[in-house]
């Protein structure tokens, strides 16, 4: 499928988003006494708009590199130079700019390389430098960093969750997690890729409203468009026949891998050696680029696509391994990243997902933390068979886990201890979670009657704040894995706040990021030395924000820490039920600054409205005015 704009559409920029550690450190890099940064990184990953906001309402001086003009002297600067003028002449003139910023310097013509590195020397013009990787750089401006005039910011990728923000506000609403999982993996952190892919996902009419979620989802083929093409030029330009054949099988392969013995060596070399492919250590080969596959499926022909192209029943036996794999690390309690190409790429093709998979997936999810990825899966079990029980329970609790109460609960099923929770009477959670198994201490089998192993069922009852009920339970369950949990047991029973934070860091090396936020949150409780508890709080806070808008017991009033004194009082009486205007008018403030305030605490707290501000926040006895 080919896509092209409309010449005539003409959209606003997505408003900037994330981004605040590195907005900061600019903005630090321009204090007094600082001489400026120079940002680095790959095309499309958001380097010129980091700058301009950080920059915003201040007065600089801009040039920008341009690949026509690198053979004329000072071309960069000649709105702000006379035109003939020396280096010497050229540094004097433009020591009096306090702010200059200069864009795409690897494209910069040799003269105007050597301003801007005399300008660092001389240390009177703070600098902000933006350069691409990947090109060949002026050796003026890689002095800049090399030499150590200017401090380097290398752009990471935009994190997943906040893609997930920037595409919610382009989409007008969030985006389901599977579909923000697809694009946040086809574009690789190209933010310029991103926004092009999904207007033309948008635009070609695949992005659907989800039935039974207020979420944007995308199903269907990768829209081929101008920007995608020009992002996989190197594969598509590969004119060799036989490559071309080879490059070709393996995009029609996927999601599956091909072998090594399917495929001339020679060949591999050379498509290995141009990183068109990669092969791992048992001989898979597959393309390197996620992009690379639907840009030559659209480019083959309708015959030969029909000839070669892989059906979902094709995929059966590798999604039961899949499935496998993600049980098996859940038994040995290790929820480390796994691929699991098929489950996803049926996902993409809009195929149905067994639910038995589904509900594994929902579950390996879950357990990381990933409690909208965990919905989301169940969901797709539930379309493929209605009134799965394992799906439901999967829905439940991850629903049940961010603070939401489920519509009904006889689709709660064993989830009762977190629907409990959700609504507010933790006791009653911690008597329904310990009291899953007998009082004999005996686990009744190695998995609960959902399904669930027997060290997460029991482990509930540690997360909801029962440990001494299960503890003995725990440490008599088999394999390193269930110890980890009972020692997260006896540390809870002990108030021990250094041990809770020992485990803490086991269960985040296995992937538990939502259980080993939750210890470090106990440990806040449990330390006894202030400055210990400052950082368990900070520890639990940032994996926190990680898991997807979880709000549990044990997280409760945690991050109130993170905010001003001004936001952690306006946030106090907001949970308390005050509106706006009634807050404003206790602390004689205006209704617009209190708005700003609150905007500005659901950023920090993970929160998308005032509704999710009780379960962070531990409300004292006043009542609303």
């Amino acid at each position: 499928m080919t896509f092209e704009q409309d010449a005539k559409t003409l959209e606003l920029p997505w408003p900037f988003t994330g981004r605040e550690d590195e907005l900061e450190l600019v903005r630090g890099s321009l204090a007094t006494g600082r001489h400026g940064i120079v940002v680095t990184g790959p095309a499309g990953r958001g380097k010129t708009r980091l700058v301009t906001e950080a920059v915003r309402g201040g007065d600089c001086a801009r040039v920008t590199g341009t690949p026509e003009t690198r053979h004329l002297p000072f071309a960069a600067f000649a709105h702000l130079l006379p035109e003939s003028v020396s280096l010497h002449r050229a540094v004097q003139l433009l020591s009096g700019v306090r702010l200059l910023v200069v864009d795409d310097a690897h494209l910069l013509d040799d003269s105007s390389a050597a301003v801007v590195h005399q300008l660092a020397v001389h240390g009177r013009t703070r600098l902000v430098v933006v350069v691409a990787d990947g090109a060949p750089v002026p050796g003026a401006v890689s002095r800049l960093w090399t030499g150590e005039l200017l401090p380097r910011l290398a752009l990471e990728p935009l994190p997943r969750d906040e893609t997930a923000q920037l595409l919610a506000a382009g989409a007008g609403g969030p985006l389901e997690p599977l579909t923000v999982n697809r694009l946040y993996g086809l574009c690789q952190g190209d933010l310029r890729l991103l926004r092009d892919l999904f207007r033309a996902v948008r635009q070609a009419g695949q992005l659907t409203r989800a039935t039974d979620a207020d979420e944007w989802a995308w199903r269907g083929p990768v829209p081929v468009t101008a920007t995608v093409r020009e992002r996989t030029a190197q594969v598509l330009a590969r004119t060799d026949v036989l490559e071309r054949e080879s490059l070709e099988r393996l995009a029609f392969a996927e999601p599956l891998a091909s072998s090594t013995d399917d495929f001339d060596l020679d060949l591999l070399e050379r498509l290995e050696a141009d990183a068109l492919i990669d092969i791992d250590d048992l001989g898979a080969v597959r393309l390197t680029h996620p992009l690379h596959g639907p840009a030559l499926r659209a480019a083959a022909g309708r015959l030969r696509a029909r000839r070669l192209a892989r059906t979902p029943e094709q995929c059966t036996p590798a999604l039961a391994a899949e499935r496998s794999a993600l049980s098996d690390r859940i038994d040995r309690t290790d929820v480390r990243p796994l691929p699991t190409p098929v489950g996803e790429w049926l996902v993409a093709e809009g195929a149905p997902v067994p639910a038995g998979y589904a509900a594994v997936r929902a579950r390996f999810a879950r357990l990381r933390g990933e409690l909208r990825e965990a919905a989301a899966w169940a969901r797709e079990g539930l379309r493929e068979a209605s009134g799965s029980p394992a799906c439901e329970l999967e829905l439940a609790l991850a629903a049940a886990q961010s603070g939401e109460v489920p519509a009904g609960e006889e689709a709660v099923g064993d989830a009762g201890s977190w629907l409990a929770a959700a609504r507010g009477d933790v006791e009653a959670a911690r008597e329904t979670a310990a009291a899953r198994w007998r009082e004999d201490g005996e686990p009744r089998g190695t998995a609960s009657e959902d399904g669930r192993p027997a060290a997460y069922v029991l482990y509930d009852a540690v997360r909801l704040g029962a440990p001494e009920r299960v503890a003995g339970r725990l440490a008599r369950l088999p394999g390193d894995g269930p110890a980890v949990l009972a020692r997260h047991a006896e540390a809870l029973v002990d108030g021990d706040g250094p041990a809770l934070d020992r485990v803490a860091g086991e269960l985040e090396q296995r992937g538990f990021l939502l259980f080993a936020a939750e210890a470090h949150a106990q440990a806040v409780r449990a330390h006894r030395d202030p400055r210990a508890a400052r950082m368990s709080r900070t520890r639990a806070v940032a994996l926190a924000r990680r898991c997807q808008g979880a709000r549990t017991p044990a997280l409760s009033g945690l991050v109130l820490g993170e905010l001003t004194a001004r936001q952690r009082q306006i946030v106090t009486l907001a949970a308390a039920g005050l509106s706006n205007r009634q807050i404003a008018e206790r602390l004689t403030l205006s209704v617009r600054t209190v708005g700003n305030h609150l905007y500005s605490a659901y950023t920090r707290l993970g929160a998308s409205d005032r509704a999710a501000l009780p379960w962070l926040v531990e409300l004292p006895a006043a009542q609303p005015a």
